[in-house]
């Protein structure tokens, strides 16, 4: 007789393996070649896949790649509030979008008023995220989720074309790693209460 319940999924003993070591590498540490568009379309279903109650799909990409990079860059620049726009500061920020090949920004987009806590919403774009540096990984890539004041400024908000309820919940960018990536202390496991 059929099992009721089929497993859908199979073990995937590497993919455990790779969550058990992935690490971010740092943006100004990264280096090409970026992933091709397949490599980045692949990337981006993983992406896609992230637990997502009702349906909604609670967030977009945003990619960034070639000349598009230092195009951000300027705007970033022009963003800069006066009493910081020193020309030291603004050439920092037309090479933010160049530290790496590829950078995708995450747009969480929350839809209010529904049955879907506004939470549900926000984390879901916040594994989209996540899936994003686990794919990238898991395809030989180093990747690094960074907010930074651009995911919080008005101005550069308006130029991403951001609408009512949407925000940045990061920019993911994928490259290569420039030096060996270092690994960092992790929590212990005593977090861990079991419920009895």
């Amino acid at each position: 007789m059929p099992d009721a319940h089929p497993v859908l999924n199979r073990p995937a003993p590497n993919a455990i393996d790779l969550l058990l070591s992935r690490r971010s590498g740092s943006a100004k540490a990264m280096t090409g070649p970026g992933p091709d568009h397949g490599q980045l379309e692949t990337i981006l279903k993983a992406a896609a896949r992230v637990p997502d109650h009702g349906k909604l799909f609670p967030w977009r990409f945003i990619v960034f790649e070639g000349e598009a990079r230092a195009r951000f860059g300027d705007i970033l620049a022009a963003c800069l509030p006066a009493a910081e726009a020193t020309d030291e500061r603004r050439a920092i920020e037309r090479g933010r979008f160049l530290r790496a090949p590829v950078a995708v920004g995450v747009i969480s987009r929350v839809r209010e008023g529904i049955p879907i806590p506004v939470w549900e919403q926000q984390l879901s774009a916040g594994a989209a995220c996540q899936t994003l540096l686990i794919a990238a990984t898991a395809m030989g890539f180093v990747a690094n989720w960074i907010t930074e004041w651009a995911a919080y400024d008005p101005c550069v908000a308006q130029h991403l074309d951001l609408q009512q309820g949407e925000r940045v919940a990061g920019f993911i960018y994928i490259g290569r790693p420039a030096q060996p990536l270092e690994e960092r202390v992790r929590p212990e496991m005593d977090k861990i209460v079991r419920w009895f």
